[in-house]
C-alpha cells in the first residue's frame, strides 16, 4: 500500500481538490493507498475539509496538531502515522505534480528505496528568489555531500528508508537533507512544478530565509568556518597594515592622528559581533536539542 504524507496549513481551498485528484489517479492505476493529511495548525477551515473528506473517502486519514509547528514537523508526523509499503510526500496544492507520483510508484516496484522528485523547472519565481535558492542548495550540497541543487520535498520512500529517517533523534530535522543522507537505493523523476490553482503560498520571503538559515545550521558548519575565514582574513590586513605603519615610522613619515586606527577597530569589532552571533545561534540550536520537546504535538486524529 501506499501512503500519501499531504502537510496542508490553510489550503481549505485546495483540500477538496486533492482528494478528488489523487482519489482519481490512484483508482485508475490501481494502486492501493492511503491519505494522511496533516493540518498544521491552520486558521481557516481545513480540518473540516478534512474530516469531510474522511467521511466521503475511508482512504483519507487526517492528523490535527494543537498549533502551527511547521512543514518539517507535519511531514514526520504523516510518516510516523503511515502504514503503507512505502511513502511519498506531495505538496497540497498540487504544485507537485500528481502523475509524477505514479512515476514514483513504478521505479519502487522496481526496487527503488529512495524516489526523489527533482525539479526540472521552478515554475514562477523572482530572479532574487531564484539566484537566493541556488546559494542555499549549493551550501547545503556541501553540508551532506550530494548534490540538492534540484530537491524537493516531493519524493517517495520504501518503509526501511521511512523507519531509518523516524529514528533520528534531532529535533529540528530536514527532510530533503535527511532523505538524501540516508542512502539506499536511489532515483530521480524529474517535473515541472506547477501554478497553484487557489489560494496563495504560505512562503513569505521572511520565512524562506528563516527556513534557509536554519537548515544550514542543523546540517552544515560552514557559518562556522567562515567565522576562521573573517579572522584570518582580519589577521593577514592587520599584518599588513602594522609593517606599512613601522616602514612609515621608520622612515619619518607616520600619519598623523588616529584614522587607521579607528578603521582598525571598527573593522575588528564588527567581525566579532558578528562572529558571536554566529556561535550564539548554533549554541541556541544546542539548547533547543537538550531541552528534548516533541517536534509537534497532536491534538485530534480521525
Amino acid at each position: 500500500m501506499l501512503s500519501v504524507v499531504i502537510p496542508a496549513y490553510n489550503e481549505e481551498q485546495m483540500l477538496p481538490r486533492a482528494v478528488k485528484v489523487l482519489d482519481e489517479l490512484l483508482t485508475s492505476q490501481q494502486i492501493p493507498y492511503e491519505m494522511i493529511f496533516v493540518d498544521d495548525g491552520s486558521k481557516d477551515h481545513t480540518w473540516d475539509e478534512i474530516c469531510e473528506a474522511h467521511r466521503n473517502n475511508e482512504h483519507v486519514r487526517g492528523i490535527h496538531f494543537s498549533r502551527n509547528f511547521g512543514k518539517e514537523a507535519a511531514i514526520f508526523a504523516g510518516l510516523s502515522e503511515s502504514r503503507g509499503d512505502c511513502s511519498a510526500v506531495i505538496d497540497c496544492d498540487l504544485q507537485h505534480p500528481p502523475g509524477t507520483l505514479v512515476e514514483m510508484y513504478r521505479l519502487w516496484e522496481k526496487g527503488y528505496e529512495v524516489v526523489e522528485g527533482s525539479k526540472r523547472t521552478r515554475g514562477k519565481e523572482s530572479a532574487a528568489h531564484r539566484a537566493a535558492t541556488g546559494i542555499f542548495y549549493r551550501i547545503m550540497s556541501r553540508a551532506v555531500k550530494i548534490d540538492m541543487t534540484h530537491a524537493s520535498d516531493f519524493k517517495l520512500l520504501d518503509r526501511k528508508a521511512v523507519e531509518s529517517i523516524l529514528e533520528m533523534p534531532e529535533r529540528n530535522a530536514f527532510f530533503r537533507a535527511m532523505s538524501a543522507w540516508i542512502g539506499f537505493r536511489h532515483a530521480s523523476v524529474e517535473f515541472d512544478v506547477q501554478e497553484r490553482e487557489a489560494g496563495e503560498s504560505k512562503w513569505s520571503t521572511r520565512r524562506l530565509i528563516s527556513y534557509a538559515v536554519s537548515n544550514i545550521v542543523g546540517y552544515s558548519t560552514a557559518p562556522m568556518q567562515f567565522v576562521t575565514g573573517a579572522g584570518i582574513v582580519v589577521f593577514v590586513l592587520a599584518v599588513v597594515l602594522g609593517i606599512q605603519t613601522l616602514v612609515r615610522y621608520c622612515t619619518g613619515h607616520a600619519v598623523e592622528g588616529f584614522t587607521t586606527v579607528i578603521l582598525l577597530i571598527l573593522l575588528i569589532g564588527s567581525v566579532i559581533m558578528f562572529s558571536l552571533g554566529i556561535i550564539g545561534y548554533y549554541i541556541a540550536r544546542i539548547y533547543e536539542e537538550v531541552k528534548g520537546r516533541p517536534k509537534y504535538i497532536i491534538s485530534r486524529k480521525i
